[in-house]
């Protein structure tokens, strides 16, 4: 293999179609997890181009990295209630309340989803990142709905490599102000952190790609208000509240991003994750999973109906 300095090598036929953490783990040494820390702050290039921690390697190709690993200290468990819908031995699927944080963060050292996985399934501790053991997509904090867990290194692989290709199907319910102009539509507008307040994100051009489909399902009039199904082409932070809200019709109780207002008396986001689909890892057959709205979400359509 022809190398310069640790941190950087051109890819040997031994490691054409690894995965980007893979073979830089082998290469330097550095555990997987810390590799994709790296990665995931974009300090990995290819030819010059910042990649994902997912992307393949072509023989040939020369890798640059330009960061060292800083992998927060693991979580323990706690007793953390988790709902868990469906279990097996390489996958948990669960349905998270709103105002759940899914793994520690800023701010957020106990108490979360991930807290409450290990103390159920302690063996979660060796899968994937170490500071999110199992985490493979995440959900808002005040977002509610189903989200899948990887329980081997194996499934958490598939899953991230099914995300990034967009073969899980994500669907949200979502209520938003206004009647969208269309019936059907497809956001397809980069996200970035916000310039003015950081904790927020923002449609920027500089941002990275993400595409919402949706499709109306209810037509409110008093307030003017609709029932949108919400599908995720892309996982971005806060995606499917900022593309509504970009549109001019965000989701009803999303104080972040100017849906909290008088006519629907809501303390959290209308967003629901209600279906999960896709292949399973272990055995690659069709699974899906739906989760009905739960009681202060229904509630609300029930007084809008009436």
């Amino acid at each position: 293999m022809t190398t310069g300095d640790p941190e950087a090598f051109v890819v040997p036929e031994s490691l054409a179609g690894e995965r980007v953490d893979r073979a830089v783990a082998m290469v330097t040494g550095w555990s997987r997890a810390e590799v994709q820390a790296v990665a995931d702050r974009g300090e990995i290039e290819v030819e010059g181009r910042v990649v994902a921690k997912s992307r393949k390697l072509a023989a040939g190709e020369r890798v640059e990295v330009h960061g060292r690993p800083t992998v927060a200290a693991p979580p323990g468990p706690e007793p953390v209630p988790v709902d868990v819908v469906y279990e097996d031995a390489d996958v948990i699927v669960v349905l998270k309340p709103a105002g759940l944080v899914v793994h520690p963060g800023a701010g957020h050292d106990h108490g979360t989803l991930v807290h409450g996985l290990l103390a159920r399934y302690p063996e979660l501790g060796s899968v994937g990142a170490p500071d999110r053991p199992g985490i493979v997509h995440r959900l808002d904090r005040e977002t509610s709905g189903l989200m899948v867990v990887a329980r081997s290194e194996t499934a958490y692989d598939a899953l991230v490599d099914a995300l990034a290709a967009r073969e899980v199907t994500r669907e949200y319910d979502a209520l938003v102000w206004g009647h969208p102009e269309n019936p059907r539509g497809v956001v397809d507008a980069p996200i970035g952190r916000s310039i003015t307040r950081r904790t927020r994100m923002a449609v920027r051009t500089e941002g990275k790609e993400a595409r919402t489909v949706y499709e109306v399902e209810e037509w409110f009039g008093q307030p003017e208000a609709a029932r949108l199904r919400c599908r995720l082409e892309t996982g971005r932070t806060h995606q499917i509240r900022v593309h509504l809200s970009a549109i001019g019709h965000p989701v009803v109780g999303d104080g972040a991003y100017g849906g909290r207002r008088e006519g629907i008396d809501l303390d959290r986001p209308f967003l629901h994750a209600e279906r999960l689909a896709f292949a399973h890892p272990a055995t690659g057959e069709p699974v899906e999973f739906r989760s009905p709205l739960p009681p202060e979400l229904d509630e609300v359509l029930e007084r809008l109906r009436a």
